[in-house]
């Protein structure tokens, strides 16, 4: 589960609760299952607060919008100081590819969230997009 991410190693509060293995979200203040998309979450927001210096105050995680007329969930959004959606972020299980499928998916939250930047990850691969063109890797974030 623990795979090598691309994002640079972070130290996450982890503990064993019920034979699974808990993380503390650095942003929603609980323990939460550690699934590997979770993992990866977890990374790309202490990478978002330390190397981005983003404050923590102003991130969001996993929050719910319809559309078309269908529940859905976003994973990170960050905003500016004026409360505008920066970047939208979409996680992947590191075993997941970052591939044509997984770009529409974000494309369609980005219809309603509407962030300056995109970012799409499996925790190995990242793509962003800065409203032009794709970029691939971290440094580009």
């Amino acid at each position: 589960m623990f795979h090598k991410l691309s994002f640079p190693a972070t130290e996450l509060k982890l503990q064993k609760k019920e034979a699974k293995i808990q993380v503390f979200c650095l942003i929603r203040k609980k323990w939460l299952n550690l699934t590997p998309e979770e993992w990866v979450r977890q990374h790309v927001i202490a990478y978002l607060i330390r190397s981005q210096q983003i404050p923590a105050s102003r991130i969001a995680v996993e929050k719910s919008f319809h559309y078309h007329d269908r529940k859905k969930r976003w994973d990170i959004v960050s905003y500016d100081g004026h409360g505008q959606p920066e970047i939208l972020v979409e996680c992947k299980a590191p075993e997941v590819p970052v591939i044509e499928e997984t770009l529409h998916q974000i494309s369609a939250y980005q219809h309603v969230v509407k962030a300056r930047k995109l970012i799409l990850t499996n925790g190995i691969d990242c793509l962003s997009f800065d409203g032009i063109r794709w970029h691939r890797g971290i440094e580009s974030i």
